[in-house]
């Protein structure tokens, strides 16, 4: 793939998390749960391999901190999972992988990261029972998402992946 190509669809998938955080997010406590930014992760996992998606959820992340319809945990869960996603599927070549490593990657140990996040940032005592469910409701929800996104293109004439 093309570097014009690739930054096209960095670009498009910033977009898309950025303007869908103000329609789709779940409370979580001090965190906004956001299916859709752990969608964004799986596609652009596959699509772009770990090194873009971990740009892309950064820009998600900062735009969506600076509009103030995000919260600095975004970054710790996000990136994360995304790079978790990207690198399971450069690494085994199948799309539940990518949607494995977003489930880990930001349910698990984004999660756990956030607690200190939380306190040094956030000035909240929040322990790590309280980031772990909720995100891995949303990060599954996202990564099922994100699944069958990629389906849907596969099955696009347009679309090589």
């Amino acid at each position: 793939m093309g570097s014009t190509k690739r930054i096209t669809i960095m670009a498009m998938l910033v977009a898309i998390g950025t303007i869908s955080s103000h329609l789709i997010w779940l409370p979580a406590g001090v965190a906004k749960a956001f299916p859709i930014q752990h969608s964004i992760n799986v596609i652009a996992g596959i699509l772009l391999g770990p090194g873009p998606a971990v740009i892309v959820a950064f820009a998600i992340g900062l735009l969506r901190n600076l509009l103030g319809v995000g919260s600095l945990l975004a970054f710790p869960g996000g990136m994360i999972g995304a790079f978790f996603a990207g690198y399971l599927y450069s690494r085994y070549q199948k799309t539940w992988t990518a949607a494995l490593g977003e489930i880990f990657g930001t349910g698990v140990i984004g999660a756990l990261l956030s607690v200190p996040v939380a306190r040094l940032l956030l000035q909240t005592s929040a322990a790590a029972l309280a980031f772990v469910p909720p995100f891995l409701v949303s990060s599954i929800t996202g990564a099922a998402i994100g699944l069958a996104v990629v389906a849907a293109l596969r099955k696009t004439a347009s679309a090589r992946l």
